[in-house]
C-alpha cells in the first residue's frame, strides 16, 4: 500500500471481495466507501490493515483496545449497517462510540447532522482530528460515557452503536422520531446478531436481526442478568 495506486486498488478489492459478497449492492454507499478514504481514519501503525476484512484496533495495545471495544468494524459490517438505515439527508443522526470517527463521517455523507458519543477523551480528540482533516463539518463529537442518560429533549432520526451490547437499550429507544431507525449488534459472544428497531409510533416499536456478526462490546452498557427467579 505504498502508492496511491496500491490504495486505490486495495479500497476497490475491499468493496468488490468483501462488500458486495456480504449482500451490500446499495449504489449509493458502495460509492461513498470509494470516496471516504478508510486509511485516513486509521492509526498509522494499522493503515496497511485498512481495507482488510477484521476489525482495527485504535490504541497500541491491541489487546487493550479489543477489550475495551476500541476499534473500528470490520468494513463489510459498516457498510451493511450503514445500507440497512438507509439515512436521509434530513435526518438527524446520533451515534454512540465515535471510535477513529469513519463510521460518523460515513453517516455524515449521508445525513443531515451527526451527534457522535466517543467515552475516551483521546479517540474523542483524534476523531476530531481525522473529520476535520477529511473535510467532515456536520458531525459533533461529544466525549462522555453514552450510556447515560441524554437529553430529554434530544431526538434524532437514526441511532447507530457502533459496538455491541448485551441488549438495545431501552432509554435510546425513547430519543427515537416516530419512523427512526435504531442499530445495534445485541448478544453475547460467540452469539451476536445485528438488530434494527424502528419506531412505528409513539408506543410501538418493529425489530428485527436479519444477520449474525460478533463485535467487542462497548463500554458502560449494562449487562443482563445472569440468573432468573
Amino acid at each position: 500500500m505504498s502508492t496511491p495506486m496500491n490504495i486505490e486498488q486495495a479500497r476497490f478489492n475491499m468493496i468488490e471481495q468483501q462488500i458486495r459478497p456480504w449482500e451490500v449492492l446499495d449504489a449509493g454507499v458502495l460509492q461513498l466507501l470509494a470516496v471516504v478514504k478508510r486509511e485516513d481514519f486509521c492509526p498509522a501503525a494499522m493503515r496497511a490493515l485498512a481495507f482488510v476484512d477484521m476489525e482495527i484496533p485504535l490504541q497500541a495495545d491491541t489487546e487493550a483496545a479489543v477489550r475495551l471495544g476500541q476499534v473500528m468494524l470490520a468494513p463489510k459490517v459498516e457498510a451493511r449497517i450503514l445500507q440497512a438505515l438507509a439515512v436521509q439527508k434530513t435526518d438527524r443522526v446520533l451515534e454512540i462510540g465515535t471510535g477513529s470517527g469513519y463510521m460518523a463521517a460515513l453517516l455524515a455523507h449521508r445525513g443531515q447532522h451527526v451527534t457522535t458519543v466517543e467515552i475516551d477523551a483521546g479517540l474523542a480528540t483524534q476523531a476530531r482530528h481525522n473529520l476535520q482533516r477529511a473535510g467532515v463539518h456536520n458531525v459533533e463529537v461529544l466525549q462522555a460515557d453514552g450510556a447515560k442518560p441524554l437529553a430529554a429533549n434530544a431526538l434524532f432520526d437514526v441511532i447507530v452503536l457502533s459496538g455491541a451490547v448485551a441488549e438495545v437499550p431501552a432509554a435510546l429507544l425513547a430519543h427515537l422520531q416516530p419512523g427512526g431507525r435504531l442499530a445495534a449488534i445485541v448478544g453475547q459472544e460467540p452469539v451476536m446478531r445485528a438488530t434494527f428497531v424502528t419506531r412505528s409510533s409513539d408506543a410501538g416499536f418493529h425489530t428485527e436481526q436479519p444477520w449474525d456478526t460478533v463485535a467487542p462490546k462497548l463500554l458502560g452498557f449494562a449487562e443482563p442478568s445472569r440468573f432468573s427467579f
